[in-house]
């Protein structure tokens, strides 16, 4: 599992920007529904090739990250 940090508190514009990044960046993707989550926490699931991303605004940790089971470094290298 690959896990990347991208803000060390919880913000849902963050997250949102994120979320865009990754659906222009990885092809093809799959977006599932977004969770909501009571204590204000997002997460947006998303399948690449039989592969599970998911990127998190937890608010009960107060971060935005995302968890993946394939490195994306390569998709955003420059």
């Amino acid at each position: 599992m690959f896990e990347y940090m991208i803000c060390n508190v919880a913000d849902d514009e963050i997250f949102e920007k994120q979320c865009l990044a990754i659906e222009k960046a990885i092809y093809p993707l799959k977006k599932e529904k977004l969770l909501d989550d009571v204590d204000g926490t997002l997460i947006q699931r998303y399948s690449h090739q039989g592969k599970e991303i998911k990127v998190c605004s937890d608010h009960f940790s107060d971060e935005v990250y995302i968890k993946s089971e394939e490195n994306l470094e390569p998709y955003f290298e420059k």
